[in-house]
């Protein structure tokens, strides 16, 4: 029995389960997003972010920022009202879309007037306002503080009453040498170590980063088309399978589940119609891939010393990566095409298009093996860092602090490298151990890849899985199962195709049933 009759075996047996199995939703269970509070709060003019007693946990869980201050304060207490322009001085630093140095610490603030919030405050032992903690995020989440706590990762800031002190406080933790009057995105405090392992774990922001930015890219430029619709449904069933990210995952479960709706073919629409209806000032200019708190306006990992390098291209990078180890051995090939296909049609930098679509169609044979997928990508990734090398050197248009280089660098991976032969030195070449660079890709663009995510369940007392599942349910508006795409997936993949139609039809039965259940109410 073949690949494709196996899976679509299973495919059938999941399919008439899914009917059998009953659906609650209940109100309020969505978790709040950290990117509608930063957004709120910025209406109001404020960059430290309001928390409380719902959403201390969450947000705290899901900052990418490695580090939070939290203010503990009273909205009665004078030398509260007075302290605040000082904090919110240094709020500005790293809060918010405009902020010098972002995504490296969370400044929050907490109203220990507010009842919801009196227990919160207990577990911190606030003993007077306003009081100041620095530390992980992840050490706050269910977590507390006492002054007689031994071994604490989460300090207390006994001076920090003016902008300049509490400033002065935080380069002296980090070693670094922020100023109050830094300007927007300055990219002083970089993680230039690309050789620590634990670094690539930050890039699982990158990589949602990464996937919105495409999105937007490809509504803004209205590059939805009759000639590129099949593509952008096979990725974004490859996105659904396969993306690291689980937010990410959801979202284009969302927009692959409404996509015929959304962005209705040719067919349905004449003259213009097709263009306008799939840009941003159509329906699908609503949804969020990577949900309400992706896009944040800045990179972590891919986070250049200057504003114009690294930051998208190599989000983009890191995401295929990923997807490349995380395939089955049937789905290699088409992951490959999907990928190909994406890159051709949906990246508007023209030389770098073309050239890697020159790659693509150098590959005369399917590939059989998620492996031979995974090792082209890699090839193809140095011969671009190859060519780039050199036109970065001539024309001085490199970033400095991360100048191209042929990758894994034997610090990352000293198995990767067989000993030079006298030949290869000659010719400048590296002499590599496939078996190793394979093995270190799907641990390096896998498992490492997903730590935060891994850490945060933990920390979340094993509970995000559920919290997903009643936001897959919650979110979705099928109705039915929109035909064209259906159509195309059944035509473009085996694999690809069963699996989203699979989420498509429970989504579409878990829609009625919860219609049903509000009817019976």
């Amino acid at each position: 029995m073949t690949f494709c009759s196996v899976f679509l075996l299973l495919f059938l047996i999941l399919l008439f389960s899914s009917f059998e199995q009953s659906v609650s939703v209940s109100s309020g269970s969505q978790r709040v997003i950290l990117r509608s509070i930063i957004k709120e709060n910025n209406q109001d003019g404020d960059f430290a972010i309001d928390l409380n007693a719902t959403n201390f946990d969450t947000v705290l869980k899901e900052t990418p920022a490695p580090y939070v201050i939290v203010e503990f304060f009273a909205h009665w207490c004078p030398a509260c009202r007075n302290y605040k322009p000082q904090y919110e001085k240094v709020a500005r630093l790293f809060n918010g879309a405009d902020a010098s140095h972002p995504g490296i610490i969370l400044m929050t603030r907490v109203d220990c007037a507010s009842t919801i919030n009196s227990n919160l405050c207990d577990k911190f032992s606030v003993d007077h306002y306003p009081m100041l903690f620095w530390g992980p995020p992840k050490k706050f989440v269910g977590g507390g503080w006492g002054p007689n706590q031994e071994k604490s990762e989460i300090l207390p800031i006994e001076n920090g009453r003016t902008a300049d002190v509490l400033l002065g406080w935080i380069n002296k933790q980090l070693g670094s040498s922020y100023g109050l009057d830094d300007g927007k995105y300055e990219n002083e405090h970089l993680q230039t170590n690309t050789s620590d392992p634990g670094q690539i774990a930050k890039a699982i922001y990158d990589v949602e980063e990464a996937t919105s930015t495409a999105f937007s890219i490809i509504l803004d430029h209205k590059m939805i088309k009759p000639e590129t619709r099949a593509s952008l449904i096979k990725f974004l069933q490859l996105l659904v399978a396969h993306h690291p990210s689980r937010r990410c995952r959801k979202g284009s479960a969302d927009v692959l589940v409404n996509f015929d709706d959304l962005c209705p073919s040719s067919t349905m629409l004449v003259n213009n119609e097709e263009a306008e209806s799939c840009s941003k000032k159509g329906a699908i200019g609503n949804y969020q891939i990577c949900g309400k708190e992706v896009p944040r306006g800045y990179w972590m990992y891919c986070r250049g010393s200057k504003n114009d390098t690294r930051g998208f291209s190599c989000g983009l990078w890191v995401l295929l990566h990923s997807l490349s180890v995380r395939v089955e051995d049937g789905e290699s090939n088409m992951a490959f095409r999907s990928a190909c296909d994406f890159i051709h049609n949906f990246f508007v930098c023209e030389e770098c298009r073309q050239h890697f679509y020159e790659m693509c169609l150098s590959v005369s044979t399917p590939f059989k093996k998620a492996r031979d997928f995974a090792l082209w990508l890699w090839r193809a990734h140095n011969q671009v860092n190859k060519r780039l090398i050199k036109e970065e050197a001539s024309l001085g248009t490199g970033d400095p602090e991360f100048p191209k280089a042929i990758w894994p660098p034997k610090q990352l991976c000293s198995s990767c490298y067989l000993s030079p032969s006298k030949t290869s030195e000659e010719n400048n070449k590296i002499d590599w151990d496939e078996d190793e660079v394979f093995k270190f890709l799907v641990s390096y663009y896998g498992k490492e890849l997903v730590t935060l995510y891994k850490d945060n369940e933990q920390q979340g007392g094993g509970k995000t899985e559920k919290i997903v599942a009643e936001e897959l349910v919650a979110s979705t508006n099928a109705v039915v199962v929109p035909v064209g795409a259906a159509l195309a997936i059944a035509v473009a993949s085996c694999a690809f195709g069963a699996l989203a139609y699979i989420w498509r039809s429970r989504q579409k039965n878990r829609k009625y049933k919860y219609i049903y259940s509000l009817k019976n109410i």
